[in-house]
């Protein structure tokens, strides 16, 4: 479909309800992938992301059309998957298995030293920048996400954190330079 977001959301409103199923369709892969890497856990992400469109149906009439609609989007699913991580104040060790068993937990609770020849083996393995990324406070993971998995520019980005441009670029650099420091780990 060709139809911009606000064309879309204009139908919805006048009565077209496919033009929701059109629009959620255009952005379900992306919210859930956002989603998934606050949370960590894929049946939790899955809820979340349902979740987070059933937020976006019940207040679509509230939706301002002067707002870029990703980024009213993305600000419900920061704030569904906040709110998740929020009330989740008790933890088992299993929730740090990812899909192949590795727990990201005991591993870093071993004493191990690997050899620089690891360290650069790592530093190259996709599964070593998730569990980098996991390392990050909440605030710079999210930045990285919607800059690097997203796409979103700095605009943008603060359009979802409700921060001005210049604080994300700051938390954008601050992750940068952490992720540095524990990958060089």
């Amino acid at each position: 479909m060709d139809k911009t977001d606000a064309q879309l959301i204009s139908a919805y409103i006048n009565g077209d309800q496919k033009s929701l199923e059109f629009l959620i369709e255009r952005y379900l892969k992306q919210t859930y992938n956002f989603i998934w890497r606050q949370v960590g856990n894929i049946e939790v992400a899955q809820d979340l992301t349902q979740e987070t469109f059933v937020k976006v149906w019940r207040n679509i009439k509230k939706y301002r059309s002067q707002l870029n609609f990703r980024t009213w989007l993305f600000t419900i699913a920061r704030n569904t998957a906040i709110d998740w991580l929020r009330k989740k104040k008790s933890f088992v060790f299993s929730d740090f298995e990812d899909q192949e068993g590795n727990n990201i937990l005991t591993d870093k609770l071993a004493d191990s030293s690997p050899l620089p020849d690891e360290l650069l083996a790592r530093a190259e393995n996709k599964k070593m920048l998730e569990n980098a990324l996991a390392q990050l406070f909440p605030m710079y993971k999210e930045v990285l996400i919607l800059r690097y998995n997203d796409h979103f520019s700095f605009k943008e980005i603060a359009g979802v954190l409700d921060k001005p441009v210049n604080t994300v670029k700051s938390r954008h650099r601050r992750a940068l330079m952490a992720l540095r420091d524990i990958i060089s780990l």
